[in-house]
């Protein structure tokens, strides 16, 4: 079986629109792992994915007779425009079915290559079945993205590139996995010549389609999967690919979310290139295999199989990966509803980055806080933040792990609190620096009543925080003397008509 999938590989057709992609070192990474990390590149193809390359492959294996009926393709976006270039180059007839959650950029880049589009359904296995449906109808080639002998031959062409880049030894190289044409192609070659060298997929803990198969002994159809990494969205391993991965693949490790944004961070730390989800999946499980089995000194190659990521998605992939690398925590904390509690408080975190916090008054004897602290990312630590939180007698609950407090709550803290009376509303914004929070609550002291608090530590050389004080009258001249020695920007908010209608 081996010895077959090397020819094919050997005798593949990609470099008609394919580059030889480089095998870059991430030297950040390595530093802080121990290990040496090698990232090939498949982000800097003409598609910016590894796509193209079994595509055209299997493409380039068309009769005369089967270009002129052209082809047709189910696809999430990357294997679309792979298609869409090779049939651009073959000047045949490409239509290519894309189901209706594919993200903007990836639509535009094929109709930019010169296809025909349809949408249809919310999964690659809807669109797959649409598509099937108009090849029979249509007399056109179906085009499969990974169940295929040829398509997972271009793809296996990577590992060939790999090796030939890499000629010392190698302990692992971690593959990205979604239907498993891309591992089963880079798993036939590896283990053809270097069996010891290890072949780890990697596939996000919502889509574990190639894990769920090997645990069961045979292909699963997953109930449903998840979209965040909608490049490996597929709900059950392609048969071929399955055949040759449960001979050729050492071990499976799935990601969640959080970690795969922390990977695309470490990818951009190392490169200032930025990985679309499925892209990094391969570093966000390399760093978890490490760790757990505690490996150091050992060469390691990680596959960033695409960087079709939405610009408006990054948003979120920012928001998750200190998360993502258990470099902050997130938690709820009661305390006390009376003047100088903040100052207490954040007294106690003193030794910690405090990343956010939100608050909203609503009742006259305690308060919830919503916070969030920077850590090393050891569970130590974290251990040692609720343990001084116990010592200094506050209730807490931890959110880390907590989806829906991570993606929703934390916008939602707050509210209308007709309550308060005397509330004055400011924007301040200051240097962002260790102790510039505590700061302005210490200078604030006890005097006056915080009714609103926001802040969200966004990287920026800049903190921004909305604060709400009850100030009587007869306090207006002292509150104005404690904003000028404060010396931050600020901007008084009292009359703002967002105030009115979502917080007074």
């Amino acid at each position: 079986m081996l010895t077959e999938y090397v020819e094919k590989i050997l005798k593949a057709r990609v470099y008609d629109v394919a580059n030889e992609t480089p095998l870059d070192e991430m030297p950040r990474l390595s530093q802080r792992l121990n290990n040496t990390l090698l990232l090939k590149r498949e982000d800097l193809q003409p598609v910016f994915s590894f796509k193209l390359r079994g595509a055209y492959n299997r493409m380039s294996h068309l009769s005369a007779e089967e270009r002129l009926q052209g082809v047709v393709a189910a696809s999430a976006g990357n294997h679309a425009q792979g298609v869409a270039l090779a049939a651009k180059k073959m000047a045949i007839s490409a239509l290519i079915v894309m189901p209706k959650t594919t993200p903007a950029i990836k639509i535009e880049a094929v109709q930019a290559l010169g296809a025909d589009i349809a949408l249809h359904g919310n999964s690659y296995d809807d669109a797959c079945s649409y598509a099937l449906d108009i090849a029979q109808q249509q007399g056109r080639t179906f085009i499969h993205p990974y169940d295929d002998p040829e398509v997972i031959a271009g793809q296996g062409t990577i590992a060939m590139e790999i090796m030939r880049q890499h000629p010392d030894p190698l302990y692992a190289v971690f593959v990205p996995v979604g239907g498993g044409g891309l591992i089963a192609g880079i798993a036939a070659y590896i283990k053809a010549f270097w069996p010891e060298i290890k072949v780890i997929g990697v596939e996000p803990s919502d889509a574990a389609s190639l894990k769920s198969a090997l645990d069961a002994n045979e292909r699963v159809a997953l109930d449903q999967v998840g979209l965040f990494a909608d490049g490996t969205a597929v709900r059950q391993i392609g048969e071929e690919p399955f055949r040759i991965a449960r001979e050729t693949v050492d071990d499976v490790i799935l990601v969640d979310s959080d970690e795969i944004c922390a990977a695309i961070m470490d990818i951009f730390d190392d490169t200032r290139s930025i990985a679309e989800p499925s892209g990094a999946l391969a570093v966000a499980g390399a760093k978890k295999y490490i760790a757990r089995e505690k490996l150091k000194n050992e060469h390691i190659v990680v596959i960033d199989s695409g960087a079709n990521i939405n610009f408006d998605r990054l948003r979120h992939v920012a928001e998750r990966a200190e998360l993502g690398e258990r470099r902050e925590v997130v938690f709820a904390a009661k305390i006390e509803e009376k003047p100088g509690s903040f100052q207490q408080f954040c007294q106690v975190l003193s030794d910690h980055g405090i990343t956010e916090f939100n608050y909203r008054y609503a009742d006259s004897r305690e308060a919830q806080v919503f916070v969030g602290v920077r850590i090393n990312g050891s569970d130590n630590e974290r251990k040692a933040l609720f343990a001084s939180l116990d010592t200094a007698g506050y209730q807490w609950t931890d959110f880390s792990d907590n989806e829906m407090a991570k993606l929703h709550v934390r916008y939602m803290v707050g509210g209308h609190a007709p309550q308060v009376e005397n509330e004055q509303l400011y924007r301040f914004e200051f240097p962002e620096r260790p102790g510039a929070l505590l700061r302005f609550l210490t200078r604030m002291g006890q005097r006056w009543n915080i009714t609103l608090f926001h802040y969200r530590n966004h990287g920026a050389a800049y903190g921004r925080v909305l604060v709400g004080v009850q100030v009587l009258d007869n306090e207006q001249k002292d509150f104005q003397g404690f904003l000028d020695a404060l010396g931050y920007a600020y901007w008084q908010e009292t009359d703002n008509p967002a105030y009115d209608i979502f917080l007074k």
